[in-house]
């Protein structure tokens, strides 16, 4: 019995694409076959192949380590375990590793994932475990006809297209975080610190993740591969300072996050305060009657006023003089 042969999404390829350079516009979806087939033709016309896999499919590394030709660093990145967002040049390819949103991001720190990046002159591989909502934009966008003219203004308009991405976050942030101050300032907290404290750590987690690493990516803007165009290392370098400031919008937005956080805390603390003082005060006038119940309430010989017939009343005067005084001490101590 023959084993049938493997189908397409058996190897992870989520989409591919075949960008003709001379037809402006123009991207042809290709399968695995016909991407093998234009991987393997020397004689191939110019253009490059953007292939997109899912790296839960234990078949998609197999296939790229046996057509796409893809340098030993990129799947040493794959398996290194580090996710913080660069871009590196390896010989005459570049690695890069970005890290986004899931696609149905909740505003919660663990909606974020990793995405792997090989650039060549003619074949651009992206490869990921979970769907990310960056990359989604870029199909739905090259679907809809948007051809890069060139396998870095594709990595390039994966980078604006993510910094948009980011531009919604911190929009969505910012509307939560108006909310939050806004029932500050009329009084009803209701648990709100904690949500200001998802918050937060999303923001702290993005721009721990996200942020580039500064020395790689000068390295490579000093020092580009030979077959990048100079269009495409400026409108690179103009991505990452798009992205840059983004990056610092959503530092001030911790910062306010953080001063909420406080104002919130002396609020809290403010409250508290007031209520442990009415609990002391109350404490307070209470003491005398409590310590006087229990000595008129000894069963011995002796007791003062036990024989008079105004003893009672003469008590309560005593019990209220003495309240009397521990209600004006008590006042002088909250007004100083």
């Amino acid at each position: 019995m023959t084993t049938p042969a493997p189908a397409q999404d058996d190897a992870g390829l989520i989409c591919g694409y075949l960008f003709d350079p001379v037809e402006t516009g123009a991207a042809r979806p290709v399968d695995l076959d016909a991407a093998a087939h234009w991987l393997a033709d020397p004689s191939a016309p110019d253009g490059f192949l953007w292939l997109h896999f899912n790296l839960s499919h234990a078949q998609a590394e197999r296939w790229l380590q046996r057509h796409a030709q893809l340098s030993d660093a990129f799947y040493e990145t794959l398996k290194d375990g580090s996710h913080s967002t660069r871009i590196e040049r390896d010989e005459d390819a570049l690695i890069a590793v970005v890290n986004d949103v899931h696609f149905d991001f909740g505003f919660e720190p663990s909606d974020i994932a990793t995405l792997w990046i090989s650039v060549g002159p003619r074949l651009v591989v992206t490869a990921r475990t979970q769907p990310l909502r960056s990359v989604d934009a870029l199909r739905t966008a090259v679907r809809y006809g948007e051809s890069p003219r060139s396998s870095v203004a594709l990595l390039e308009q994966l980078m604006r297209t993510q910094a948009d991405g980011l531009v919604e976050i911190v929009r969505g942030v910012t509307t939560r975080v108006d909310h939050v101050e806004d029932e500050l300032l009329s009084g009803r907290l209701d648990r709100k610190r904690a949500r200001l404290g998802v918050l937060r750590r999303l923001l702290v987690r993005l721009q721990r993740l996200l942020a580039p690493e500064p020395a790689a990516l000068f390295r490579l803007l000093q020092h580009p591969p030979a077959w990048m165009a100079e269009d495409d290392v400026q409108e690179l370098r103009g991505a990452s300072e798009e992205f840059s400031v983004v990056l610092r919008d959503m530092q001030g937005l911790q910062e306010r996050i953080k001063l909420l956080q406080e104002e919130i805390a002396a609020s809290v603390n403010e409250d508290n305060n007031r209520s442990l003082f009415v609990l002391t005060v109350v404490t307070v006038l209470a003491l005398p009657i409590n310590i006087l119940a229990g000595l008129f309430g000894m069963n011995v010989g002796g007791i003062p006023l036990a024989e008079d017939r105004h003893g009672f009343w003469i008590v309560v005067a005593i019990v209220g003089g003495f309240t009397a005084i521990a209600a004006w001490v008590a006042r002088r101590r909250r007004d100083r």
